[in-house]
């Protein structure tokens, strides 16, 4: 369940992130507006406050881990809200990340996450 957990919040982290980054760079780029801008910057304040509910207590390897969650997620969000087709060196990389994720956050350690 604690895996679980935590890989909800690595996709909500990523929600928040990726879509108020996106938010923004509409407001700003694609002048569509200071209101865009500040739902972007909320849900980007939203995105600070996620991952200190993650089960590990190490703010740098949650950090590192949640990494790889958003090399994977932007390009997931870029191919649904903006039509992105990712080539195979893309889907490598995100892959390769969400290896490192796996391998940053679950491997077996004493006191880590998937030790408990």
């Amino acid at each position: 369940m604690t895996v679980l957990r935590s890989l909800v919040l690595f996709v909500l982290a990523a929600l928040a992130e990726i879509g108020g980054a996106w938010l923004v760079w509409q407001g700003w780029r694609e002048q569509r507006g200071l209101w865009w801008i500040a739902a972007g910057v909320v849900a980007l304040g939203c995105y600070g406050f996620v991952a200190t509910f993650q089960p590990d207590a190490n703010f740098g390897r949650i950090l590192a881990a949640y990494g790889g969650v958003f090399v994977a997620g932007s390009l997931g969000w870029a191919m649904v809200v903006d039509g992105f087709r990712p080539d195979r060196w893309d889907l490598a990389g995100a892959a390769l990340c969400l290896l490192g994720v796996a391998v940053i956050m679950y491997a077996p350690r004493a006191g880590g996450l998937a030790g408990q």
